[in-house]
């Protein structure tokens, strides 16, 4: 597979259209010098601060930020607020970035649920300031070090994505590797040893005040409850900067795997390892475990952590069949996931208008899963999980009529005759009998959901599949 590496070029636009002295939240800067830097094959990295500071990589980092919005941090500011606020302060900013002395803010510590109901992990939100400069940092360091990354490594890189992922490891089974070692990482982003992972960096980064950012950003604090509390080891989940500075440190772990030639697909911290026997996954588990916790000071979790079939693991969701050529398909812990969250929908949405519940709540969240698992080739559990919708929404309706004689005028408008209709209405049997009963499917036949406009998961999936 041919992967075009992006250049700095790519990354960082020569010159920013529309943009005038006037309006620009960057006083002070005359041109911008990132042109000179893009057209160098061979930047030199021990003066890539001030490309980091350049007007043209931080127009780009600012828009970037304002895109993809987000929580304020510590301080409160939000991404609207950020211009203004360079307009006054960033002559200071930049001073401080050049001269080594800037110091990052606390991160505000997010608490949010794991799938499944299996606990909390902590997200760590930067102020938009941080987020800022981080993005500008990332924007220089990526095109760095992607090159060098391996062609079996898809997570957060440019022109990559879980679906190739999904797919590279479909190929290594098809081509008969049919034993998968599925590595889980414990708490990896919390584990990261700041030391290991700033050696890597260090290989191909000379700039020392950037590699003092970097180390900065690691051992930035973490706000809870008011009080701040100091870091000695992980990454700042949750900012731009933390995805590339996973994949410099799991770089290694890809590197030994190519070294050994084993065939194995990684995203991010997720690594699936393909061999033909359980007692060479066995084997290939035992010596990889030594070498995460050894070279790299990260622990493997031996519960999550197993050599079995790919039809009984699940890799970014998805999981296969057991033909020789086998056919991708959602996991199934990923459709209990998809009704988890629907059922969370479900009960915000008794009191509301069912049309306008159709196209606000729920048709986001079917449309985003079925793009994301277009590539599934089983559509049963599709055209099951459509009819759970239906009967969930005639679930709704039967609740929000409440009495007796307003779900019999219902059913009698819906085309149910009069003495039937009073027999149903009063029959007793909770809601979700009845949304399954005969009367209530023909009073609210799947034509009457398609009329409010509602997704179904198996037509979108045929739909996306066709036209792909």
């Amino acid at each position: 597979m041919t992967d075009k590496t992006p250049t700095k070029r790519d990354e960082t636009p020569k010159t920013v259209p529309g943009d005038k002295e006037r309006n620009s939240p960057w006083p002070g800067y005359g041109a911008s010098s990132v042109t000179a830097a893009g057209d160098n094959p061979n930047p030199n990295t021990a003066k890539l601060m001030e490309e980091v500071v350049d007007k043209g990589n931080m127009t780009l980092a600012l828009r970037r930020v304002e895109k993809n919005r987000g929580a304020p941090g510590i301080d409160g500011m939000t991404t609207e607020a950020l211009c203004p606020y360079l307009k006054t302060h960033w002559p200071k900013l930049k001073e401080a970035l050049l001269n080594g002395a800037y110091k990052p803010n606390p991160v505000r510590a997010v608490e949010i649920p794991k799938p499944g109901n299996k606990g909390t992990r902590t997200l760590g939100i930067p102020t938009v300031v941080d987020r800022l400069i981080q993005q500008a940092v990332h924007q220089i360091l990526s095109p760095i070090f992607d090159s060098s990354f391996s062609e079996s490594s898809y997570g957060f890189r440019p022109g990559r994505s879980a679906h190739m992922a999904v797919r590279q490891s479909q190929n290594h089974v098809a081509n008969g590797k049919r034993w998968v070692v599925d590595i889980d990482l414990e708490k990896f982003f919390d584990r990261v040893n700041h030391d290991i992972l700033m050696a890597r960096i260090a290989r191909k980064v000379k700039d020392k005040r950037l590699l003092l950012l970097i180390r900065r950003y690691l051992q930035s604090g973490v706000m809870r409850d008011g009080l701040e509390s100091s870091k000695a080891e992980g990454t700042p989940q949750g900012g731009p900067l933390s995805p590339l500075l996973s994949n410099i440190l799991l770089d290694d772990l890809d590197k030994e795997l190519e070294r050994r030639g084993h065939a194995f697909s990684r995203y991010a911290d997720d690594c699936n390892i393909y061999v033909k026997s359980r007692k060479a996954g066995e084997r290939t588990l035992k010596s990889i475990t030594s070498f995460l916790e050894k070279k790299l000071k990260l622990k493997v979790n031996q519960e999550k952590t197993k050599v079995d079939r790919p039809f009984v693991r699940k890799f970014l969701g998805y999981s296969m069949t057991m033909h020789l050529k086998p056919l991708l398909k959602a996991a199934p812990e990923s459709w209990g996931r998809l009704k988890g969250n629907l059922r969370e929908s479900f009960r915000k949405g008794r009191g509301r208008n069912l049309g306008r519940f159709i196209q606000e709540d729920l048709n986001p969240i079917l449309r985003g899963w079925v793009r994301y698992f277009k590539l599934s080739r089983v559509r049963g559990a599709f055209e099951e999980t459509d009819s759970w919708i239906r009967r969930k929404l005639r679930c709704v309706i039967w609740r929000q009529a409440k009495r007796f004689y307003t779900r019999k005028k219902k059913l009698m408008s819906r085309g149910i005759a009069e003495e039937r209709a009073l027999l149903s209405a009063g029959n007793h049997r909770g809601p979700w009998w009845n949304a399954g009963a005969s009367h209530m499917n023909e009073a609210y036949p799947k034509r009457y959901f398609d009329s409010l406009g509602l997704v179904s998961l198996f037509d979108e999936l045929r739909r996306i599949q066709l036209t792909a």
